[in-house]
């Protein structure tokens, strides 16, 4: 039965996992479901009308069907014949189980096909008609069976059975096609739910300038370069970015957000990965950690190479009641399979102390929060690539910071005291 057939076939490192002791009854544990990037949770809570339990019978170790005089109802049991035992085991109701994905885990996987026509307006520029999302709809039943496998080996962790559905494509430009777009390639897609109103308009600002951007077969992808100046005059707010040990606001603050996005499409794909880094802390708009990747031009960057038979066009869309981002990737698929498995999450650390400190940046009176309390953590991932008869097994390593909480206060600008100075002719002049 498949749980997750790379971690216990592929990469041999079935122990990362956290594999439970065998079950016990007293204590249900959380599992997660995994497709993709995506990691949904369910805990005991949602876990009512799971289990239930029936009884097994041994002779001198060996399972049995026992005679019918032996089957008695009651609390209390007549002693068994030397030699029998009865126990009682933990079953599983995979109907109630298959009612509890869909209401807690299909809604955040299922969506159903897209279509998209691609083609170009009377000055020149690449258009699209409609969305080309992928269809997906989790299979309850298979799930279901699934758990309770699971459950009886005492694992944790599923890789959710989804059905996909490829969009309907269709491209009108020849020159597109010569190119080789002509399907659905790949798509990230991230959650940038609580965003101020700033971060958002950062956000979407950010998704246009990717939207209709063709990607050369065998180019080097530059994130940054493609982003062009991010100021005043580009038409991004401030907002709050990391600069240093400080969450301050600055032009773009969210363009990770976009940056991010673009990566996973990429990362899950296969795409060959030149270059990633990163936030310095976990931002829980990235989750699950360690598939964020960060920007700050000029030298900051995220850049991949297209491998792929033909060119890439990229679409980008925004869902901002559902808090969803989304880039899509057009072009040529090619032979490759790819999976990514993760995230490993080891090195705890708490958040340090709060610390304050004074500054003339603010008004006097004043103060500021320029960081939130963060706990430290270090994250892997492994992606296993299979293409062109060759297997690669590679790791993604995230070392995330513990951040205090950090407040700055207004203070008095010093004006600094001096001595007189002669100079030239006799003036006086103050030397600090």
């Amino acid at each position: 039965m498949r749980f997750h057939q790379s971690l216990f076939g592929l990469l041999g490192i079935v122990g990362i996992l956290g594999i439970l002791p065998q079950y016990a009854e007293a204590a249900l544990p959380h599992l997660t479901y995994r497709y993709k990037h995506l990691l949904v949770t369910v805990t005991p809570r949602d876990m009512d009308g799971w289990q239930g339990q029936y009884e097994t019978w041994a002779y001198h170790g060996k399972p049995i069907q026992p005679p019918a005089q032996m089957r008695v109802d009651g609390d209390n049991l007549p002693p068994l014949p030397e030699g029998f035992a009865r126990s009682l085991q933990p079953s599983w109701n995979e109907a109630a189980i298959a009612q509890t994905i869909a209401a807690k885990v299909s809604p955040g996987i299922n969506r159903t096909a897209g279509s998209v026509v691609i083609s170009r307006n009377s000055s020149g520029s690449i258009v699209f008609d409609g969305v080309g999302f992928p269809g997906r709809l989790v299979d309850t039943h298979t799930a279901a069976h699934l758990t309770a496998e699971a459950l009886k080996n005492g694992v944790t962790d599923i890789s959710l059975p989804v059905m996909e559905t490829q969009p309907t494509v269709t491209v009108n430009d020849p020159a597109l096609k010569a190119q080789g777009i002509t399907e659905f390639v790949t798509m990230g897609e991230s959650d940038f739910h609580g965003s101020t109103k700033n971060r958002i308009h950062n956000v979407t600002k950010g998704l246009t300038r990717f939207n209709g951007h063709l990607i050369a077969k065998d180019e080097i992808f530059s994130f940054v370069k493609v982003l062009g100046p991010v100021d005043a005059s580009t038409g991004y707010l401030k907002e709050l970015t990391i600069i240093g040990d400080k969450t301050l606001p600055d032009y773009g603050g969210g363009l990770c957000q976009v940056s991010s996005t673009a990566y996973r499409g990429i990362w899950e794909y296969g795409f060959p990965i030149t270059q990633r880094k990163n936030h310095s802390f976990a931002v829980h708009y990235y989750s699950p950690q360690g598939t964020d990747a960060t920007v700050y031009p000029p030298n900051v960057d995220i850049k991949f190479k297209n491998d792929s038979p033909g060119a890439l066009l990229i679409q980008t869309a925004i869902d901002v009641p559902n808090t969803k981002a989304y880039f899509i990737y057009y072009g040529t698929k090619d032979d490759r399979k790819s999976e990514v498995i993760g995230p490993f999450s080891w090195g705890y650390t708490p958040a340090p102390p709060p610390r304050t400190e004074e500054t003339t940046e603010i008004p006097a009176g004043t103060r500021r929060k320029v960081g939130e309390a963060v706990p430290g953590l270090r994250s892997a991932w492994f992606r296993v690539v299979q293409k062109d008869g060759t297997e690669e097994v590679k790791g993604t390593y995230s070392i995330y910071q513990a951040r205090p909480l950090y407040w700055q206060i207004g203070v008095e600008k010093l004006v600094a005291s001096g001595s007189l100075t002669n100079v030239g002719g006799g003036e006086a002049a103050i030397s600090d």
